[in-house]
């Protein structure tokens, strides 16, 4: 398998994970030093609270779906650029959003970790052309 096909894997572990609530294949697709940029507050969540609140209960997805993506590989990084159509509860609250992210995976030992994950939210309205 390649860069490309291998980090394109590890995303879909954690797509995945988030989907079932497993903080146990969360873990293992987290990098030890992850930073999420929440897509709903623009918070700096770090591994241990996503893990705790996905173990939690706290925070539930329903739905995740994924449209388009680039990944980019360079040696050992790989950048992935999606779009998300997400829905879900936090805390009971539910919560429903669509936006495109940007993930940076970083090989080590032989694995693919997601070590920084960004999510921008999509305003309703018109798209604008894409380069």
């Amino acid at each position: 398998m390649n860069a490309e096909a291998e980090s394109l894997a590890a995303e879909d572990r954690f797509f995945g994970a988030l989907l079932e609530g497993d903080t146990e294949a969360l873990g293992r697709v987290l990098g030890d030093d992850f930073i999420l940029i929440d897509v709903m507050t623009g918070s700096e969540i770090a591994r241990p609270l996503l893990l705790a609140v996905v173990g939690a209960g706290q925070l539930r997805f329903d739905i995740i779906e994924r449209a388009g993506h680039l990944v980019r590989v360079y040696q050992t990084t790989a950048v992935i650029t999606g779009r998300t159509r997400i829905k879900g509860r936090f805390a009971d609250i539910p919560f429903a959003t669509s936006s495109r992210y940007t993930h940076v995976y970083v090989e080590q030992h032989g694995e693919w970790r997601l070590v920084a994950a960004q999510g921008t939210q999509i305003a309703p309205g018109p798209e604008l052309p894409t380069a």
